[in-house]
């Protein structure tokens, strides 16, 4: 049994959906504190050929609130307004009519809650890219608030009898391989292979939302995208 933990991300960076790609059950972490600035509601897009965050507008987002507590603002002309900034910065991208009909798709549906919004665009986004993982919120199953940090990874994997953890490659630093170990569990890293492609013809902007993905690249590129990466 392979699984990944990560807190829900709007429309994520391509190594969040290779994480998925690469275990049996991803557990979606929203059982924890909000982080501002963070890419909870957030990612980057490029306008004018350069990278631009955009964002959801949230309704009294606190980080002394958890995150499956943080609803949307009342008011969705975001939605619009966002949709419209695409299609003006997107327009010229190869794959721009199917990726923006995609996202129409998706945000379409209208939730009170961020996280609900995330997930159904996660799974939606995991149809597209033909990934059968399962995905698990914890704040619905495992009940490890008492813990903290590392404790709760140890005893989520505990709960899925889990053999493997895999972790972004950013958390070497906070893991050990040998205290996982001493649990019965392998743990691995995912690093992302440098994955290249055509944008505008400008230098080549990395590590942008999805979203960047789906306008530049078709179906089946994306889906080899996904496997291109290495577990240390």
């Amino acid at each position: 049994m392979k699984i990944a933990i990560m807190q829900p991300y709007f429309f994520p960076y391509i190594g969040y959906f290779q994480l998925i790609n690469a275990v049996d059950k991803f557990i979606i972490y929203d059982d924890v504190n909000y982080i501002n600035k963070g890419w909870i509601n957030r990612n980057r897009i490029l306008i004018n050929k350069q990278p631009c965050i955009f964002s959801i507008p949230l309704k009294k987002a606190s980080q002394n609130r958890k995150i499956y507590e943080i609803e949307m603002a009342a008011d969705r002309r975001w939605k619009q307004k966002f949709i419209k900034t695409l299609e003006i910065h997107y327009k010229k991208a190869p794959n721009f009519e199917i990726a923006i009909s995609l996202i129409k798709t998706l945000l379409a549906e209208d939730y009170q809650y961020i996280v609900q919004l995330i997930l159904h665009c996660l799974h939606e986004l995991m149809l597209y890219l033909q990934l059968n993982t399962k995905l698990i919120e914890t704040s619905k199953v495992y009940n490890v608030q008492p813990l903290k940090g590392k404790e709760k990874i140890l005893e989520i994997c505990k709960k899925e009898k889990a053999t493997r953890y895999i972790n972004p490659i950013g958390g070497q630093n906070l893991y050990s391989k040998e205290e996982f170990k001493q649990k019965g569990i392998d743990l691995n890293f995912l690093k992302t292979n440098n994955i290249y492609y055509k944008q505008y013809g400008n230098e080549f902007v990395p590590d942008l939302s999805i979203i960047d993905l789906l306008m530049f690249n078709s179906q089946v590129k994306l889906q080899q995208m996904i496997t291109e990466y290495e577990l240390i």
